[in-house]
């Protein structure tokens, strides 16, 4: 590939994305349907919820480490948010801890 063409890809892209950002806010100027306003407060939970069973859908508990380092993780995750109520801090910690006991004890 020459350089005009990856400059080019990347500036189509580029746009696209800024389009896809800047356009709720100007298709929905003046007033924002309900479904919308409803759809803002469900997502962040459903999606957070889908990415928990992609993460723990391959665990087995009949094999290998049983699931306890997955389990631990998720637990100090769970109990970090509800004392902290900071997201950065529980995922960054249950990430440091399965990756810490997976390299170093299971």
């Amino acid at each position: 590939m020459n350089t005009g063409y990856s400059l080019l890809l990347i500036a189509v892209i580029a746009a696209i994305t800024a389009l896809i950002r800047f356009l709720p806010f100007l298709v929905f100027r003046k007033h924002t349907p309900k479904v919308v306003l409803y759809l803002g407060e469900v997502f962040p939970y459903a999606i957070m919820g889908m990415l928990v069973v992609y993460c723990l859908k391959n665990v087995s508990f009949i094999s290998g480490s049983h699931g306890i380092p997955e389990a631990v993780s998720v637990l100090l995750v769970v109990l970090l948010h509800k004392w902290k109520h900071n997201t950065l801090l529980s995922i960054a910690a249950g990430t440091a801890c399965y990756m810490a006991l997976v390299q170093m004890v299971f």
